[in-house]
């Protein structure tokens, strides 16, 4: 459920509070446990870049998560932020005739 009076956390803020911080593992240090360029894991941890589907799989194997959980965060981050501003309404079927 997308929260309604609030923007959703973003994954790169997930990451960095309830991952990295308390096991005091550094940023440089996940991107050389990842085999992954430390820019990719420093832009998601600031919110400039999104969690892909290939991330996914390897934050879940680091953390032991699944790739659901990255991919659902970063999912409802993405509904939220680009909900248009106008609504559409429903479509109807249209009467034989």
């Amino acid at each position: 459920m997308l929260p309604q009076n609030r923007r959703p956390t973003h994954p790169g803020e997930i990451l960095l509070q309830e991952f990295l911080v308390p096991l005091g593992v550094s940023q440089v240090e996940l991107a050389d446990h990842l085999e992954i360029p430390v820019q990719r894991v420093n832009e998601i941890v600031r919110g400039k870049r999104g969690v892909t589907p290939e991330t996914a799989w390897l934050l879940s194997q680091a953390f032991d998560t699944t790739p659901e959980f990255w991919v659902g965060l970063q999912s409802n981050f993405d509904l939220t932020e680009k909900r248009p501003k106008r609504a559409v309404p429903k479509l109807r079927k249209r009467r034989a005739g």
